[in-house]
């Protein structure tokens, strides 16, 4: 079902009484849970029948809707609109002619679709409502997969169509404009896009090295590479890659930050763009922020009962820190996001400063920390405490600034959630006291610490049952005699993982939570294998321990374990 705007769903629904309070909050309840768009619960759970609401979404936008759509549209039509563009968008032409054109789309709630296609057909677009799902089925009908490979489109870029590097730095803003607006180069650059977000890859890196030009997906934490373009298309390409994140493309001498928003196969995208100057050209790296493709329902991470209680249970306190620690790209921001997501409600006010803002939060107050202007963590939170929050979430606690006005909001009736790094839960209580806090401050603050780690999950496809050798199982420090029939898998590898035996990714968790002994050794500035141990005697479970859970599961392997504890 299409990506509403979820404002305007609710107007909608309020508008033409089509959903009671109840329901509505019912709804917002569930949208929050799942991060599904109204539109698809509304259909999902039926609280409406499909074609009055799809009437009413019509009505409300100002737009035509259409209960049966033809079983087929003509090839003269079909021709009207490249297959890139209509898969792009999720629409479907139905009417055309020299002045406009009619577009079946499958989230009619998008606009970008008008502004993009007017200037690209040179033609009055309008959008007709429909049922998504048909005009899906038209569109892969009429349009397929894809209508070029990337080897198709390389093809069709002549050997002398771009510079060699040696030529490179006498070309002005104007040509590189030209080299990066080439039709071919701007599909070549969707197409990997979509490539991307489609094998649900979390970074995309396009790198340049002295007779080659890189194309890297990371897809659960690994990297996989691509077939290279030629190295000569380079400029082409990361020009390409500048033009779409507004950057500017003529200054290849120092880094650029940027962000480009698309719409890919009907769905909103968000990419946050980084470029390096390097010895052989741009190394340009996109971080892909795909809201659909990231789970935020906190029920849905895979925690242990105990840990997931634990979580919920702080989070509803009504003061007191609480910290996620882990190396980057360990799923700290995901789980604190989640965390929030269990009191976003109406009566609840939240903040939160990061650096960037990831995924956007409705009934959340995001603020980006801007190091450039001053807007620093510190100089973020302090301005926090000026805005009635109840909840406070600090992207991270780098410095004995932001790590005192935590504690002074923790301790002045306020939540305060944030991260470390750190290697373990026990660390974390260290660190704070190395960057310089009192330590009877941290054991009247701090409420509970979670360490985690992302490991991947062995593929379900292919996933096969082994004996380790010995050697493994020691390294995880288990005795073969204590085994008994426990089975152990790995990934043989198949189409569904791309033959590397692993598909998807879960967390595994140490949860800290502060007892009375824990905060009297902290006030004693006990070392942390002593809080280590005092908290093991406590019921604690060490990294190591929940990933022994998750290898006896059969969700993952040994060697991912060994690797990230």
């Amino acid at each position: 079902m299409f990506e509403a705007h979820t404002q305007a769903i609710l107007e909608l629904c309020r508008e033409h009484h089509l959903l009671d309070d109840k329901a509505l909050a019912e709804l917002q309840e569930e949208h929050r849970a799942t991060g599904k768009s109204l539109a698809a619960i509304i259909v999902d759970q039926k609280l409406l029948p499909k074609g009055l609401f799809l009437s009413k979404v019509a009505e409300f936008l100002g737009l035509e809707h259409l209960e049966e759509l033809p079983a087929s549209i003509s090839g003269d039509i079909v021709e009207a609109l490249s297959g890139s563009h209509a898969r792009m968008y999720g629409v479907v032409p139905l009417r055309v002619d020299a002045q406009s054109i009619d577009l079946l789309a499958t989230d009619p709630f998008n606009a970008q679709i008008i502004d993009d296609l007017t200037f690209a057909l040179r033609k009055d677009v309008r959008l007709v409502v429909a049922d998504p799902e048909r005009i899906q089925t038209l569109l892969k009908n009429h349009y397929g997969e894809e209508d070029s490979s990337l080897d198709d489109i390389l093809s069709e870029i002549g050997d002398d169509s771009t510079p060699t590097n040696t030529n490179a730095e006498d070309l002005d803003a104007n040509d590189l404009e030209a080299l990066a607006g080439q039709g071919p180069i701007i599909r070549f650059v969707n197409l990997v896009l979509a490539q991307a977000i489609r094998d649900k890859a979390s970074d995309i890196h396009f790198e340049p090295f002295e007779h080659e030009f890189k194309i890297r997906y990371r897809i659960d934490g690994a990297l996989y590479e691509m077939s290279p373009p030629p190295k000569h298309l380079a400029l082409s390409i990361t020009s390409r890659v500048k033009v779409l994140a507004n950057l500017n493309i003529a200054e290849r001498r120092v880094p650029q930050d940027g962000r480009i928003k698309l719409t890919l196969s009907g769905r909103p995208v968000d990419l946050r763009v980084s470029t390096l100057p390097t010895q052989f050209g741009e190394s340009v790296v996109l971080r892909v922020l795909d809201q659909s493709a990231v789970q935020l329902d906190i029920s849905q991470l895979g925690m242990p009962e105990d840990v997931f209680e634990g979580i919920t249970e702080i989070v509803k306190r009504p003061n007191g820190i609480f910290i996620v620690t882990g190396p980057t790209g360990s799923g700290k921001t995901t789980t604190l996001y989640s965390a929030l997501r269990i009191v976003n409600s109406p009566d609840v006010k939240l903040l939160t400063a990061e650096d960037p803002v990831e995924y956007e939060i409705e009934g959340i107050m995001q603020v980006p920390v801007n190091h450039t202007v001053g807007l620093t963590f510190a100089a973020a939170l302090r301005s926090f405490l000026r805005q009635d929050p109840d909840i406070i979430m600090v992207g991270e606690i780098r410095d004995l600034e932001t790590a005192q006005i935590s504690i002074q909001a923790s301790l002045t009736g306020h939540l305060v959630l944030s991260t470390l790094h750190t290697n373990d839960a026990p660390g974390a209580v260290t660190r704070l006291v190395d960057m310089g806090v009192e330590p009877f401050l941290i054991s009247s603050s701090l409420e509970a610490v979670l360490a985690q780690r992302l490991v991947r999950r062995v593929c379900k496809d292919c996933r096969t049952a082994y004996e380790p050798p010995g050697a493994l199982l020691q390294q995880l420090g288990i005795d073969p005699v204590d085994i008994g029939n426990r089975e152990f898998f790995y990934g043989k590898g198949c189409p569904t993982c791309n033959n590397s035996g692993y598909k998807g990714r879960m967390g595994i968790y140490e949860w800290l939570r502060m007892s009375e002994a824990i905060r009297d050794l902290v006030v004693q500035r006990a070392p942390t294998l002593v809080i280590k141990q005092k908290a093991l005697e406590q019921g604690m479970r060490t990294l190591r321990d929940d990933g022994l859970r998750a290898i006896f599961d059969g969700a993952t392997s040994i060697e991912e374990v060994v690797k990230y504890t």
